[in-house]
């Protein structure tokens, strides 16, 4: 949990690794996943890098495997996943995992293509089949057109017209038989055919071409296969219709085929005699029957293969992308003159390089070397990686931060505070102790629930968003219950626990015909206990409630923001003080205090005078509740330097409040001047000391050149962070001002001198959003109780139980859905804003980058959810 308030101290290391042994070494590291790996090749394409070609193979055996997962897919078959993460195998096991997979691949593919053969064959058959059988009936039908003498022509055309209309007899088939019976002039009209299939939706756009291509002289008949076709390249269903169309002559035999082809219809061949069409559709039928019986073979062989290969296949993935990321991880390293040795340099954290030593002789042990691995801390000024430590409590908390900015190495981490602040916050805004239990119970639920909802992956966003702020919800419910029983709201209702402490003392009639009626806290109405916690039940039938609980809220809001802010400003201080940078605390963090607690602290200890001081019941007159002043006007007054107009009543709460306020704008005035040049000042008086610096005397006695190097460093580090800072982690959250000009030191200043005196008045405003969204989300749900619920409630008789029922339905599906999500919502970003401006603004600079350590869980996950996308 020290990690939490401060990153980890990081330190770069050199790490030298017997060749034999580094894949084991980096291997256990991978699973452990501590250890950063910087590129000692930046240079180096990625194809000339020493193990490209075992990546190679890597990125083959992985995409053998996609293959594998895609059939196995299809079939719908599930696969094992134990949850277990095997190890990653040895380099000499490669060639069996490689071994495996090619076998696998090359005996799926060949049972596909046996199978798709099989399949086209079958389709073939099948239309064959439905050919014979549509083509019977149109010779059936056709007989006396074909061969027929002229004087039987009237007959074939009463005959085609009546077929036309049931079988859609296209007209250029009429007019092509009246052309050739016209030609015959009484001889034989002898007529050649094609059959075929065509998809159906093709059909009319065949039919047009035919037409238009051949000037009207065939005669097409159709008819639809009722039954959808299996489309043997990808399993697709389609429908199709068959054909036959009649012709005379050679030309426009070669012209109709040459449609065909082009519509990608499927011409068969069908025999004109009847008794060999009846033998041809018998043997067809046999042959199907043969298919039928093969090609449940082949897909059983093809089940079983997939089945096998199901209850490996992640393991495998798991080694496969393990192995690919030991030798994507050892292209970073550099070989040493002798190529026996490889060369690395990596970040570790500090506290973690004893289990890193550990880590890398067990992975010497398992390769078999004599030569142990080196690990050597290294000198270095960079700035380090930010590493906290995280569970999955406090994980979510941090990824809040991370969103807004990564901390600067050691800088001040927010994530400990925000767990408290952020759900308070919000809780504030939505104080509820009604929606405030559903939210709860919800948290409640993925929390409990963890293990067998983390089990169920899905690519579902909006899910894995809710699930990964589940302890979030769980706390911003549970405040929110808090503030919602101080409110006394619980779905736009109070609760009478401890009774009210105020009394009706009018009679009955009096309080029936009257609906303005008041109580006087001066009298018998107030028994001048206050109710035990929260406000009293009796607010919540006042007509005056919004007035009343409009100055509570938007009180409690400039309370809470000012502590908030203060407590970000202190935050800083310890930055200050970790870093050594004493010139901030002098110049920075005292007069950024003094001109917000002078100004800002001193409206909120107003707040709580005119709270203890003003009552009702005060017999003196200048302390009643009439007599107390606006908070608001004095505010202004006091920084106009204006006097309060004098009338009945005393305009100070205190006696020297006048010079008091006086004094304390004064001294808050004068902080804007002492944060805009004290610090450049300074830096500039600093320079110049440097500057006159006399050389100190080389000696070989007690280090003095090394003493006089460090008494420079010191002049500089009244100034800027020392430049040796980071010499075994880099530079931090120091901000330095070795290498600027002045001129940008005081532009830079000037600018942060502004934003702060600015800012705190825009964010002490800022924070009124808590009173804000507190008051819309109390009256929304008031709205939703009046204009939907309260209906229910005023029928009686069974006829009112069941409109109740699904008024009830409505109202709660009305609460969820715009109280519970959509107001939570804008509670939850409101507050988000809050702590990423108003509150880290004051000490959070964010300049850093994440640690990011080579570990097979990262990776592993990392693969899985872009292989659901």
């Amino acid at each position: 949990m020290g990690s939490l308030f401060r990153s980890e101290e990081m330190t770069l290391c050199q790490l030298f690794l017997q060749s034999e042994a580094a894949y084991a070494c980096v291997s256990e590291l991978g699973e452990l996943g501590l250890v950063q790996f910087r590129d000692l090749n930046p240079d180096v394409n990625a194809f000339q890098r020493k193990f490209v070609n075992e990546v190679r193979r890597c990125d083959e055996m992985e995409r053998k495997l996609r293959y594998l997962e895609k059939e196995i897919k299809k079939d719908g078959i599930p696969m094992l996943d134990t949850g277990e993460s095997p190890e990653a195998p040895q380099p000499r096991e490669m060639i069996d995992l490689e071994a495996t997979f090619e076998k696998l691949e090359n005996e799926l593919r060949e049972v596909n293509q046996n199978a798709e053969a099989l399949k086209r064959n079958f389709l073939e058959l099948t239309e064959l089949k439905h050919i014979l059988r549509k083509t019977q009936v149109f010779f059936d039908e056709a007989a006396p057109a074909i061969g027929v003498p002229n004087k039987s022509r009237n007959r074939y055309q009463q005959m085609a017209d009546s077929h036309r209309e049931e079988e859609q007899v296209n007209l250029l088939g009429e007019e092509g038989i009246r052309a050739g019976g016209a030609g015959a002039q009484g001889q034989n009209l002898k007529l050649g055919f094609v059959a075929g299939v065509i998809l159906r939706e093709r059909l009319p756009a065949f039919e047009r071409m035919l037409w238009r291509a051949c000037r009207g002289n065939v005669f097409l008949r159709q008819a639809m296969i009722e039954s959808p076709l299996e489309d043997p390249s990808n399993g697709d269903k389609v429908y199709k219709s068959v054909f036959i169309i009649f012709f005379q002559g050679d030309q426009l035999k070669t012209r109709v085929k040459k449609i065909c082809e082009g519509f990608r219809a499927t011409l068969y061949p069908c025999p004109e005699a009847p008794t060999d069409r009846r033998e041809m559709a018998m043997g067809v039928m046999t042959r199907i029957e043969d298919l039928n019986t093969v090609l449940g073979q082949t897909q059983d062989h093809r089940h079983r293969v997939l089945v096998a290969a199901a209850k490996n296949l992640k393991n495998w993935f798991v080694k496969v992308r393990k192995i690919k990321a030991i030798y994507h991880t050892l292209n970073l390293f550099n070989l040493d003159v002798t190529q026996k040795c490889l060369i690395a340099e990596c970040w570790v954290p500090l506290l973690d390089m004893e289990t890193i030593q550990i880590a890398l002789r067990r992975g010497t042990e398992r390769s078999g070397s004599s030569v142990p691995p080196i690990l050597n801390r290294m000198e270095t000024f960079e700035d380090p990686p930010t590493y906290n430590r995280t569970n999955k409590f406090t994980n979510a908390f941090q990824a809040l931060i991370n969103a807004y900015g990564v901390a600067s190495y050691r800088e001040m981490n927010p994530a400990p505070y925000t767990i408290i602040t952020f759900p308070f916050l919000f809780a504030v805004m939505f104080g509820d102790l009604g929606h405030g239990a559903i939210m709860a119970l919800f948290g409640l639920w993925m929390v409990l629930k963890e293990k067998p909802l983390a089990a169920k992956k899905t690519d579902n966003e909006i899910w894995n968003i809710f699930f990964g702020g589940r302890y979030i919800i769980f706390l911003m419910g549970v405040f929110s219950m808090y503030t919602g029983f101080v409110y006394n709201d619980i779905f736009s209702k109070s609760l009478n626990v401890f009774g009210s402490s105020w009394s009706i003392n009018y009679n009955t009639s009096t309080v029936m015909t009257n609906k303005a009626l008041q109580l006087n806290p001066g009298s018998n109405d107030y028994s001048g206990t206050p109710y035990p916690i929260g406000v009293d039940p009796v607010w919540q039938v006042s007509d005056n409630k919004i007035i009343f609980l409009n100055a509570y809220k938007m009180k409690i809001s400039i309370i809470f923001g000012v502590i908030h802010m203060l407590f970000g400003v202190f935050v800083g201080l310890f930055n200050h003080r970790y870093f050594k940078n004493k010139m901030a605390i002098y110049c920075e963090f005292i007069p950024q205090v003094i001109f917000l607690v002078f100004l800002f602290f001193y409206m909120t200890l107003l707040m709580f005078i005119k709270w203890t001081k003003y009552s009702a019941d005060n017999e003196n007159k200048n302390l009643s509740a009439g007599c107390a002043p606006s908070i608001l006007i004095t505010f202004i007054n006091m920084v106009l330097f204006k006097p309060p107009q004098k009338g009945l009543c005393n305009p100070y709460m205190f006696g020297g409040q006048a010079g008091l306020q006086k004094f304390l704008v004064v001294i808050a005035l004068l902080c804007v001047p002492w944060m805009l040049l004290a610090k450049p000042l300074m830096i500039m008086r600093s320079r110049k000391q440097a500057a006159h610096q006399p050389i100190a005397p080389y000696s070989n006695e007690n280090g003095d050149a090394d003493g006089g190097l460090n008494q420079h460093n010191n002049v500089q580090a009244d100034g800027t962070q020392q430049a040796g800072g980071a010499a075994a982690g880099g530079g931090g959250g120091g901000h330095g001002h070795e290498n600027e000009e002045m001129s940008e030191i005081f532009i830079h200043q000037g600018i942060h001198t502004i934003e702060y005196v600015l800012g705190s008045v825009s964010h002490t405003a800022s924070y009124l959003r808590l009173w804000a969204l507190s008051l819309a989300h109390a009256q929304l749900a008031e709205v939703l109780w009046n204009m939907v619920l309260k209906n229910g409630l005023q029928q009686g008789g069974w006829i009112g139980g069941i409109a109740l029922w699904i008024i009830f339905a409505v109202w709660a599906v009305l609460t969820v859905g715009i109280l519970v999500l959509m107001e939570g919502l804008s509670a939850f970003l409101h507050t988000l804003r809050l702590h990423w401006v108003e509150f880290q603004s004051k000490f959070y600079a964010g300049l850093g980058y994440a640690f990011q350590p080579f570990s097979f869980e990262m990776i592993l996950e990392s693969s899985s959810n872009s292989s659901e996308d």
